[in-house]
């Protein structure tokens, strides 16, 4: 591991103004359960790292009076997975369950779980994330992408919460470069697929931080992840799908699908919504949504697998959502 200087703030005007020096190349530090694997490995080497655990008002989860839920940067997993305002949001619940891991629960954060870098074993391994050289395309790519994969891009987005973020249409708060700099910004337009090495996997520039996560108030809890998973350790799922549903009378009013461990960013699936709005929810309109959800996939030599996987995990999501029975595991 290359030496570095240890910073710790206890604001996040301080936070930024360590983030800003332009002659460090910095990296902000919280749970460090991915931050602390790429160091070892050379794969990120910063001048400085930026703890931000130390910081009050990144500790706090707060409901707000309009309804709204507002949790922090520094936040455990397990600590938003014991909090009782989070029975409305089931989908987060799933994910943060099916990571199924004590150390990396107690130790990981929300919003570095949105930020952990891609886990193809190409990039792990020291090669470069994009496949400009064919080593994805022409190798093993059991593990990558089936949607979205038509550039260099072939890996699939690591975060395991970020589809359920996007089904709720959460909200992140982002701060810097300046001191004085902040701006809301969706979960569906944080992920990005990068387009050259030095580019990362979300919109998140040099010197800002991402300081809170603000979930909207839900009148119900027709929302659900399911990941289909080789095994019941933390390793990441194979696929994965997060809904939300509203349902008036029976009928689905409103829907977003989206999918996990499928594409360069959680991908969500209009083709899936318009199989479910109009319609009852049942397991030939959850099977509907599945089949829709993969239509347009274009699986490389070795994952044509995750097609059916994919289709599997939008139909179970659906039927969790809905508190219908899955017939899963």
């Amino acid at each position: 591991m290359k030496a570095f200087e240890y910073a710790e703030p206890r604001t996040e005007v301080e936070a930024l103004e360590m983030l800003a020096d332009e002659a460090k190349n910095t990296e902000v530090l919280a749970g460090g359960t991915d931050l602390v694997g790429l160091m070892k490995k050379i794969l990120v080497t910063p001048d400085r790292v930026v703890n931000i655990m130390e910081v009050p008002s990144l500790q706090v989860i707060e409901p707000q009076e309009d309804g709204t839920l507002v949790i922090g940067a520094a936040v455990t997993l397990d600590e938003v997975l014991a909090h009782p305002y989070l029975e409305n949001y089931p989908a987060i619940s799933d994910a943060i369950l099916g990571i199924n891991s004590m150390q990396l629960q107690s130790q990981g954060t929300l919003v570095g779980e949105l930020c952990q870098r891609p886990r193809c074993w190409f990039f792990r391994n020291g090669q470069e994330l994009l496949d400009r050289q064919g080593h994805v395309s022409e190798g093993d790519n059991r593990f990558h992408a089936i949607m979205g994969n038509s550039g260099p891009a072939k890996f699939v987005s690591s975060s395991r919460i970020g589809p359920a973020l996007i089904a709720v249409d959460a909200q992140l708060r982002v701060i810097g470069p300046a001191t004085d700099e902040e701006q809301w910004i969706s979960a569906t337009d944080f992920f990005v697929t990068p387009r050259h090495e030095e580019q990362r996997e979300t919109v998140l520039l040099p010197g800002q931080l991402v300081t809170h996560v603000l979930l909207p108030a839900l009148d119900s809890r027709y929302n659900a992840t399911y990941e289909v998973r080789h095994g019941e350790g933390p390793d990441d799922p194979l696929a994965a799908a997060a809904v939300s549903l509203t349902i008036e009378g029976g009928v689905v009013q409103q829907a977003r699908v989206v999918l996990g461990q499928v594409a360069p960013t959680p991908w969500i699936s209009s083709a899936a919504r318009d199989a479910l709005v109009g319609r009852p929810v049942d397991h030939d309109t959850a099977e509907a949504a599945g089949q829709a959800a993969v239509a347009q996939a274009t699986p490389l030599s070795q994952n044509g697998y995750k097609v059916d996987l994919a289709a599997v995990a939008v139909k179970r999501a659906v039927l969790r959502a809905a508190g219908i029975e899955t017939g899963g595991f």
